[in-house]
């Protein structure tokens, strides 16, 4: 038995996509919506099954791969967030790099040789790592639109992964992954599943509309703090108007803490793109914090523990 466990935004699809060209199978995928990283407890796997997983913390899935790794299933690891102590084991291949401008996408890319490296580089677009995204692509055979197609797919299924449930999304990942699945090509998936694009593009430009109407609750030229209300489209839009503001002031952190039906916030930091450094340390303070050195977030922020985020959030980039 197959298992592809992957985080269901653009990083995680692109990267499971790759794979799944590269090594055709049954699998069975296990995803959720982005913030949705605790996956591995999910997978029912026994001695001799195969779990590729993608873009899910390893020091957030820690019990439950050591549990797989007692039973005998052979794991291989792909991700860029920060992993703590990686476990010995002779059934666990891990691919590790948390460096600032590495994603999993391109971590599977390396693997792969490039073979399908137009995924990979949709995969960097949509986690905003665009200087590594335009530098793979120098590889490949695209003009400045097709190139521009392949960073609005990715900035799209980005958007999509973002919510408090399933509910939220326009797709659900795992129907994303496989309509996705039968396109070795990016820019074929774009003509020829257009429904796809079309209803991402719509709902990114609606939510965006909303999210520019709404002001800082703190603004200076190191750092700001935004809030959104507890809805579906503030949930959506929440990591591509992160990504938005960090591209638009690089020299600047971002905070955007948005409404959680249940109360208290899900918060999304973006470090400045000029010093990509302090997301994933700030974050991990609090419960369910975790992420990267350049963009982290925290599941569920205690609405009494605003004070305490925001000044923790200026002692590192004010």
């Amino acid at each position: 038995m197959r298992f592809d466990v992957f985080n269901g935004d653009a990083d995680g699809l692109c990267a499971v996509q790759q794979f799944r060209l590269a090594f055709p199978g049954d699998s069975q995928l296990v995803t959720g919506v982005k913030r949705d990283i605790a996956l591995l407890q999910k997978v029912d796997a026994a001695a001799g099954d195969q779990v590729n997983v993608f873009d899910i913390s390893l020091d957030k899935n820690r019990e439950p791969l050591q549990a797989l790794l007692a039973k005998g299933v052979q794991v291989k690891y792909f991700d860029h967030h920060f992993a703590g102590d990686i476990p010995a084991s002779d059934t666990l291949d891990a691919h590790i790099d948390t460096a600032a401008d590495a994603c999993t996408a391109l971590i599977v890319d390396r693997l792969l040789e490039g073979k399908y490296r137009a995924w990979a580089v949709v995969g960097a677009f949509g986690d905003n790592f665009d200087a590594s995204a335009r530098q793979a692509a120098t590889t490949l055979d695209l003009n400045d639109a097709q190139l521009a197609l392949l960073r609005d797919l990715g900035v799209y299924l980005n958007y999509n992964g973002y919510g408090a449930t399933v509910a939220d999304l326009h797709f659900d990942p795992a129907e994303l992954a496989a309509r996705m699945h039968a396109y070795a090509d990016p820019l074929q998936f774009i003509e020829q599943a257009p429904e796809v694009f079309a209803t991402l593009r719509q709902g990114s430009v609606e939510d965006i509309a909303k999210a520019e109407a709404t002001r800082p609750e703190i603004e200076t030229d190191k750092l700001a703090v935004y809030v959104f209300p507890a809805e579906p489209w503030a949930r959506r839009v929440s990591g591509v108007f992160s990504n938005q503001l960090a591209t638009a002031h690089p020299e600047r952190a971002h905070a955007l803490l948005t409404g959680l039906p249940q109360g208290g916030y899900v918060v999304s930091v973006r470090a400045p793109l000029n010093d990509k450094r302090g997301a994933d340390d700030l974050c991990r303070q609090f419960p369910s914090g975790g992420g990267r050195k350049a963009a982290a977030g925290i599941n569920e922020l205690p609405a009494a523990k605003y004070d305490e985020f925001v000044a923790a959030f200026k002692s590192i980039y004010a």
